[in-house]
């Protein structure tokens, strides 16, 4: 199965979240390919968007591999069993993380600059484009929970079934249009899949504002 564009994806997404009678106080992008998915959840449900910032934190020898998540509000995920694995320590990541923070406090100016959402005591739905490990979804859902989330769904059109099992230990719920067993990467699953660019997620919150 393969989504013609992360809109389809979106507006699929969002349907089938109506049909489940789901109706959250606000849907949350993952920037930013995930903010073009949530927009059009949003708009199907007709409820307000919003972005919660993660960042991936990379292996300091191989960034694209990922060994853990940060996230809005002091949120630190390193996978030990992979830091175990590939022999590195917290002394080596330190760089990395410093980096990744400061990334991230960029984009929390920049994606809140008209304030950022109060979460506490409301039901969210987390989206992003799709998951393979889960990890920024799950720092996502622990930022959401540290600032007092009533709820936290966690939607997207496309996840391995491990990133399922791992977010169904911290979100209340979890769905995905498509669960793959032997995941390979989220591009692939869509037809058109060019990267989104900061004026594009600024825009998106604009028109949803």
């Amino acid at each position: 199965m393969t989504f013609a564009s992360r809109e389809e994806a979106g507006r699929d997404l969002g349907l089938s979240l109506a049909q489940r009678g789901v109706q959250p106080d606000v849907v949350l992008g993952l920037p930013r390919g995930g903010v073009v998915v949530a927009a059009e959840v949003a708009r199907v449900l007709e409820r307000p968007l919003g972005v919660l910032v993660v960042r991936k934190i990379g292996h300091p020898r191989h960034r694209e591999y990922a060994v853990g998540a940060i996230a809005e509000h002091d949120v630190l995920l390193l996978d030990q069993s992979d830091l175990r694995e590939t022999r590195v320590t917290r002394d080596d990541l330190d760089g990395v993380i410093g980096e990744e923070i400061g990334r991230l406090r960029d984009y929390v100016r920049l994606f809140h600059h008209a304030g950022e959402a109060d979460l506490a005591g409301k039901s969210v739905v987390i989206v992003d484009d799709g998951m393979a490990t889960g990890a920024t979804a799950e720092a996502a859902v622990l930022s959401a929970r540290k600032q007092m989330a009533r709820e936290v769904m966690v939607a997207t059109p496309v996840a391995s079934a491990d990133a399922v099992r791992r977010l169904g230990a911290v979100a209340n719920e979890v769905v995905a249009l498509l669960i793959e067993s032997d995941f390979v990467a989220v591009g692939s699953h869509y037809d058109y899949f060019p990267q989104v660019t900061d004026d594009e997620v600024l825009t998106l919150l604009h028109d949803h504002a």
